[in-house]
C-alpha cells in the first residue's frame, strides 16, 4: 500500500483529500504546515507528497526546495495542490523540484488517477535507475 503525506493548513480540505485517498485504499499521514511536512516527510518515508503552496511557516515551494536539498528526501515525489493557476505559479513550483501541479478544486476520482499515475511513473524511473 503507497503512503502519501499530505500538507495542507486547511483542516476541511486536509480532511477531504485524507478521506479520498484512505477510500481508494493508500496511507495516508497529515501535516499541518510546510515545515511540518518536512519533518514527517524524513521520519515517514511516504511514496508521495501532496503539498499545499500557501500555508504557514512555511510555504509548500519553500519546503519542496529542502526536500529535494535532502538527500534522504531528495528523491520523494512532491505534488503540488494550488488554486493559484498562473503560469508563474506553476513554474514556481516545478522549479522548486514538484513533479507536478494539480490545481484546486478538483474531483475525488480525478485526484485518485492522478496520484495512481505519478506513483506508477515514479516506481517505473526507480527500477530503471
Amino acid at each position: 500500500m503507497s503512503r502519501i503525506l499530505v500538507a495542507e493548513d486547511e483542516k476541511d480540505i486536509r480532511e477531504l483529500i485524507a478521506f479520498t485517498l484512505r477510500f481508494a485504499g493508500f496511507d495516508v499521514i497529515l501535516a499541518t504546515n510546510g515545515a511540518e511536512a518536512i519533518e514527517v516527510a524524513a521520519a515517514e518515508k511516504p511514496d508521495l507528497i501532496l503539498m499545499d503552496v500557501r500555508m504557514p511557516k512555511m510555504s509548500g515551494y519553500e519546503a519542496c526546495r529542502r526536500l529535494k536539498e535532502n538527500p534522504q528526501t531528495a528523491l520523494l515525489p512532491v505534488v503540488f495542490l494550488s488554486a493559484k493557476g498562473q503560469d508563474s505559479e506553476i513554474q514556481q513550483g516545478l522549479e522548486s523540484g514538484a513533479e507536478e501541479y494539480i490545481l484546486k478544486p478538483f474531483a475525488p476520482d480525478e485526484l485518485i488517477q492522478q496520484v495512481r499515475d505519478i506513483l506508477n511513473r515514479h516506481a517505473q524511473r526507480a527500477t530503471k535507475g
